[in-house]
């Protein structure tokens, strides 16, 4: 096994001192992460939600997730050849930024690629997210899925829920015999659309789950070698990185 370089002195003097413990104990974790565990991924989240990083966190018990400033994470792996934490893992570093976190684990490189590749969850979009369908609520009564499916197979909206949509939610509806209507047809959304906080009301009201949650591995380190994913091949499949072709000093 390659020596170890966790006991080098590494100074976390360019982070805010603001949650100093807290940057401490991630670097801490980390560090202690690359004695126990043969692979570290870096991967992307899209569309993160705890409830969903709590599940993957129960599937992968026997490894470890870590999330926080990316700059304590690059630190921690080492964003030089002098300071990093294993043979390789600067050029890792580099790939730490955005929304990332790292996965510690002994698993295999080809069981990791096939559990995330299949695994997605769908949520309710968030404002600033943008829209990944068409939505129009049809002229008439308003019912619960907003048009989605056969009027006969749905419910009215309760009446107790005009006044949301007209004065919140910018609906032109009125009350006729006790039912929610509109005129004419709303669109809510078109697909491509940057989405705000009165469409994503909207959508969650009448039942779009159409935000997909999705892990995106990006690279792992193995044995000095960092492995970068190609998204456009299949599972299983990744390019490896020459240790000498790129620098370690990125953000």
């Amino acid at each position: 096994m390659p020596k170890s370089k966790r006991s080098k002195l590494i100074t976390l003097t360019k982070t805010q001192k603001k949650g100093r413990e807290g940057k401490e104990t991630l670097f801490s974790q980390i560090r202690d992460c690359l004695e126990v565990y043969k692979f570290v991924w870096v991967f992307d989240v899209a569309n993160m939600r705890n409830s969903f990083l709590k599940d993957v966190r129960r599937q992968w018990a026997g490894s470890r997730l870590l999330f926080g400033r990316t700059k304590v994470m690059a630190k921690a792996l080492g964003l030089t050849r002098e300071e990093e934490a294993r043979d390789g893992l600067s050029k890792l570093a580099r790939h730490v930024k955005g929304s990332v976190g790292l996965l510690m684990t002994n698993e295999s490189p080809e069981s990791v690629q096939v559990f995330f590749d299949e695994y997605t969850q769908n949520d309710f979009p968030r404002a600033g997210q943008t829209a990944t369908v068409d939505f129009t609520l049809p002229a008439g009564i308003i019912y619960s899925r907003g048009g989605q499916i056969a009027a006969e197979d749905d419910l009215p909206l309760p009446h107790s829920l005009e006044s949301t949509l007209r004065v919140q939610l910018g609906v032109p509806t009125t009350l006729k015999n006790g039912k929610v209507t509109i005129e004419n047809e709303f669109v809510v959304c078109r697909e491509g659309d940057l989405l705000d906080a009165k469409q994503t009301r909207l959508l969650k009201l009448f039942g779009l789950a159409c935000s997909e949650f999705k892990v995106r591995l990006v690279a792992y380190w193995e044995d000095g070698v960092v492995h970068e994913i190609d998204t456009t091949e299949s599972v299983g499949q990744d390019r490896d990185v020459d240790l000498d072709d790129a620098s370690g000093d990125d953000e």
